[in-house]
């Protein structure tokens, strides 16, 4: 499955969507609950605002999102998932957040006009007023290896050469909310298994430190299917993705610990293998160039290559782009 549709999936879970609310919009206090959480439509209307200005209709999707009750009240929140850095993202999320915005009042301008005894300027704008909209509120979920070097604002994206400081104010800023999950250490807020999905993606980068995670945390060793997929998925595990139905228990759920365990044992192995039919005595450098060579074409990645023959990135990308001419 693409990234996209995995997120969705594990989403789709209610309990998972309050934790992230709770532990990244709440500061950790448990304010939301599953069964607070409504269905909302994932299109926004930005589409509507072209076609009556006669230039055609654009549906955007968000990736998720969810109508989420506070006492009597309501706000709208949604996540959107990057793997990659999108230097458009504080117009991509003012577009998102209006469109939910003009969704709202295009519903109470409906309502409103059936009402007898409305002023002018009420019949006319369709709003009243005590007309009062929900609060939208968009969480970037990145995961992308990069460091996050986009814009974190709407001024961040402007050009403001020789634009007066003063006239600077009067320009409406628009700020977005990038949760940087491989830097995010506090998993301690998460109470589902968000915590360990946000930890897996976390440690991916270094072998040894993801093992002792999994290791060290039972959870690994009975993850929901969904959650096994979105983090196999993310971090391009493609030996942990096909090996999945080795692991499942009888309850559906699969042993992650013992899947990766053997899966860095029989990596170690290869490598000595590898290691002993080459020759290392007589030539290391060349046998170890070899190793390599080999492991790149298995389609190993670039971390597991580096633990097991202990060579350089910069060996690694050489050898990848000799094999690219």
């Amino acid at each position: 499955m693409e990234m996209d549709v995995c997120w969705k999936e594990y989403f789709r879970d209610d309990a998972r969507y309050a934790d992230v609310i709770n532990g990244i919009g709440c500061g950790g206090q448990r304010l939301v609950e599953a069964k607070d959480l409504q269905e909302a439509d994932s299109q926004t209307v930005f589409g509507k605002w072209y076609k009556v200005l006669g230039k055609g209709g654009r549906v955007r999707i968000r990736d998720v999102i969810r109508k989420v009750a506070f006492g009597v009240n309501f706000a709208i929140i949604g996540f959107e998932n990057q793997e990659m850095v999108d230097y458009s993202m504080p117009l991509r999320c003012m577009v998102y957040d209006a469109g939910e915005y003009e969704k709202q009042a295009g519903k109470i301008r409906k309502k409103l006009r059936k009402q007898k005894g409305l002023r002018a300027e009420e019949y006319l704008y369709g709003f009243s007023k005590n007309s009062r909209l929900y609060p939208v509120v968009t969480f970037i979920l990145y995961g992308g290896k990069a460091p996050w070097d986009g814009p974190e604002s709407l001024h961040d994206m402007l050009d403001w050469t020789d634009v007066p400081e003063k006239l600077k104010r009067f320009v409406s800023d628009y700020p977005i909310h990038v949760v940087k999950i491989r830097e995010f250490e506090n998993t301690d807020v998460f109470k589902t298994d968000v915590k360990q999905v946000f930890d897996f993606i976390r440690c991916s980068g270094d072998r040894r430190t993801l093992a002792e995670l999994v290791q060290n945390d039972k959870n690994f060793q009975s993850m929901e299917e969904d959650a096994y997929e979105v983090v196999t998925q993310y971090v391009k595990a493609d030996e942990l993705i096909q090996v999945k139905d080795e692991y499942r228990g009888k309850d559906g759920k699969i042993n992650m610990c013992q899947a990766l365990k053997e899966l860095i044992e029989e990596g170690r192995e290869e490598g000595r293998a590898e290691g002993r039919t080459s020759g290392l005595a007589d030539g290391r450098k060349e046998a170890t160039r070899n190793i390599v060579i080999r492991m790149v074409k298995k389609g190993k990645a670039d971390e597991e290559i580096m633990e097991l023959t202990e060579c350089s990135a910069e060996l690694i990308w050489e050898i990848r782009s000799s094999m690219t001419e």
